[in-house]
């Protein structure tokens, strides 16, 4: 059920004195970080793929074992955080937001069952709430686990993080963050978040299909847009080599930014958008 992809660890994390854990998980795959806490840098990074996993259940199962064969998940740790990554959310204006109709924030864009269980993240400096739905049953493994944790939505962290870190610009930006299987297509303008969306593609026809068709939508023209991409993607993909082709103007947001940087761990490069898991 389970490929470990890459496991990188610098130093004994038993040692570290004060160290701070960050899980981020989807039906594709778990990896966390550990941060010390003094140092104020992260020292371990681990990343595990799956491939069969289809149901909330299922992943729980999955996660299950790694617990079993991953003794750094068993040590205890000062501080825990979980980061649910899902495209079950909906990002609401502060004064269209109340609590008590979180459910229907969600239901706009996705099927939602009666036992769901409703979450929302407060996007710092900005006037709105991230609503979605995390997965509960995974949630309450943690708390057996770890008792208490906070937790947020990958795409609240991530679209905060744009939004503050790009908060000069008055111009119209389209952001691009790439998974595996999915990516957010996030469009900012005056320092304001004017779209968000989580697309699934299995082809490179298919991941330039959808922003495009953004595009074409909100009549932004292709010649004149800004795309930046972030995540997992370099200029040798073909996600890249065929964004480039529609769209005059395509950045890979440079490696000292904070999202997509080079990280050295154990004398090994690794590159992962590990400040979206520092929270």
């Amino acid at each position: 059920m389970m490929e470990e992809k890459r496991k990188i660890n610098n130093l004994e994390l038993l040692k570290i004195e004060h160290k701070e854990l960050s899980i981020q998980f989807s039906l594709d795959g778990f990896s966390f970080c550990v941060y010390d806490l003094d140092l104020q840098e992260f020292v371990a990074f681990y990343k595990y793929e799956f491939s069969k996993v289809k149901t909330p259940e299922q992943l729980l199962d999955a996660i299950k074992q790694l617990f079993v064969s991953e003794n750094n998940l068993r040590i205890t740790y000062d501080k825990v955080k979980v980061i649910h990554h899902n495209n079950l959310i909906s990002f609401v204006p502060k004064v269209m937001f109340d609590e008590a109709n979180l459910s229907e924030y969600v239901s706009f864009n996705n099927k939602i069952y009666n036992n769901d269980f409703f979450a929302f993240d407060t996007i710092i400096n900005q006037e709105m709430n991230a609503v979605y739905i995390p997965y509960v049953n995974i949630n309450n493994f943690f708390i057996d686990q770890y008792g208490s944790f906070l937790y947020k939505h990958a795409s609240s962290i991530l679209v905060e993080k744009l939004l503050n870190q790009f908060s000069k610009s008055h111009e119209t930006t389209f952001f691009v963050n790439v998974n595996k299987t999915d990516f957010q297509i996030i469009i900012s303008k005056n320092k304001k978040l004017l779209f968000f969306n989580s697309f699934q593609y299995v082809t490179k026809e298919d991941f330039i299909y959808y922003i495009l068709f953004t595009m074409e939508q909100l009549k932004l023209n292709t010649e004149e847009i800004d795309l930046k991409l972030l995540g997992k993607i370099s200029k040798e993909d073909a996600l890249y080599q065929i964004t480039y082709k529609y769209v005059r103007n395509v950045e890979i947001l440079s490696n000292d930014f904070s999202f997509n940087k080079h990280v050295e761990i154990d004398n090994k490069i690794i590159r992962e958008n590990l400040s979206l898991f520092h929270f």
